[in-house]
């Protein structure tokens, strides 16, 4: 008796996901195309006034404003803990007033498997990478956007960012003075 297959057979597709290869320092780290809303020149940033969140985000360096929206920019050598760098680029991320100095930008590729990260990744290491992607014999860090930021340091950023706007803008007119 031979059996026969009456319904087709379904391909297996892999659905894979889209990202941006970049590199910090020599170390090549990729992030999901749809976490990043623009890639750009270092234009338009300006340093992080002084006072900007005390001490308490020493990797927010610099401000950009764009669309009457200010990003925080995370220096991603400090953020990674690596050696200090040249950035030539701005990854502007989606859904969060947050941008990241990075080196180059190496390609845009897509993944197909995302590998769970190794319990040789420990402490932070565990809250910046979603796991790890290999691109033929490399291996690469896939990169939580979130992690540029946490919740709580967003909320420090904006609150020391409105401080200081208002602080610039001076007294109310007709404030009395002490």
């Amino acid at each position: 008796m031979r059996l026969t297959r009456t319904d087709p057979r379904k391909r297996s597709s892999r659905r894979g996901e889209a990202v941006i290869l970049f590199s910090v320092a020599g170390t090549s780290f990729a992030i999901a195309v749809s976490a990043v809303e623009e890639i750009r020149s270092l234009e338009g940033l300006r340093p992080a006034p002084a006072g900007f969140a005390g001490s308490r985000l020493p990797k927010v360096k610099h401000l950009l404003e764009r669309e009457r929206k200010t990003y925080f920019v995370v220096d991603s050598n400090l953020h990674f803990h690596i050696l200090p760098s040249r950035a030539t680029r701005v990854l502007i991320l989606r859904h969060l007033p947050v941008a990241v100095l990075v080196d180059n930008i190496e390609r845009t590729t897509e993944i197909t498997v995302l590998h769970a990260l190794p319990r040789a990744f420990e402490g932070e290491e565990r809250q910046w990478y979603r796991g790890l992607a290999l691109f033929g014999e490399q291996v690469v860090p896939v990169v939580r956007p979130e992690s540029f930021l946490s919740k709580g340091e967003v909320a420090v950023a904006q609150a020391s960012a409105s401080k200081l706007a208002a602080a610039a803008e001076g007294p109310a007119p007709g404030a009395a003075s002490a």
